[in-house]
């Protein structure tokens, strides 16, 4: 059971917004508190008011191994630019690799394991010794993500999502505001950017992760669902 008492900035973070909430996020946790990015297609505007706050704050990039090198050049350039120093980049397990997908082609037979152990297992190992972690999720951008509260616990650790109830058009001003740089493929019809392997550019009017394990069921990589078997 979690400790209320552990997580009492909960229920004064939860109605905060941007960078409000990483702010008061930072006081509470101090080191105790890491960000996760994808740096994906509206990346930049999370990194960057985090980046106002404390350029020290850790970032957590998980390389799944199966990134769009343009993803790559997009992370160092967007961190270079915003001055952020404590980027952390985590990887899959080798052995976990051998052992579940060594053909690398798990993500067509099993898309929801080859997540697991490409993406929630290495995160499960890189948020130990967190206490929080902010993500980037918004609520327009799946029917999933609609009930999510800005504040919640998962894990044991508080989850913030910052601009979760920010608009499409609200990312898109921030980034002219602020002339943050696009990830390259988002003038290519990316409008969510995951693995190459499961990531589709959309047609216009669809839902923004359309794109995403297009023709599968599945609608989210798992990381924002409690753990039902963590990696030690």
């Amino acid at each position: 059971m979690i400790e209320i008492s552990r997580h009492s900035a909960r229920f004064r973070l939860d109605g905060l917004l941007g960078a409000d909430m990483i702010s008061h996020a930072l006081d509470s946790y101090r080191d105790r508190l890491a960000l996760v990015s994808s740096f994906g297609a509206e990346s930049a505007v999370l990194l960057h008011m985090a980046a106002q706050v404390s350029k020290d704050i850790p970032v957590i990039f998980l390389d799944t191994g199966k990134l769009f090198a343009m993803t790559h050049d997009y992370q160092a350039d967007l961190a270079s630019h915003l001055g952020l120093n404590n980027i952390r980049t985590i990887h899959p397990e080798t052995e976990d690799i051998k052992a579940e997908d060594r053909s690398g082609a798990l993500w067509r037979e099993d898309p929801d394991r080859c997540c697991t152990i490409r993406k929630t297992w290495p995160l499960n190992r890189a948020l130990k010794g967190f206490d929080a972690w902010i993500t980037g999720r918004k609520k327009f951008q799946s029917t999933d993500r609609k009930q999510a509260s800005g504040a919640q616990i998962q894990d044991g650790r508080l989850v913030l999502s910052p601009l979760l109830n920010w608009q499409k058009s609200e990312l898109s001003a921030y980034f002219e505001t602020h002339d943050l740089p696009p990830h390259p493929l988002v003038r290519e019809g990316y409008p969510s950017i995951g693995c190459f392997t499961c990531t589709m550019p959309v047609e216009a009017g669809e839902d923004q992760r359309a794109g995403r394990w297009q023709g599968k069921a599945k609608t989210e990589c798992g990381i924002h669902r409690p753990s039902l078997t963590s990696a030690a």
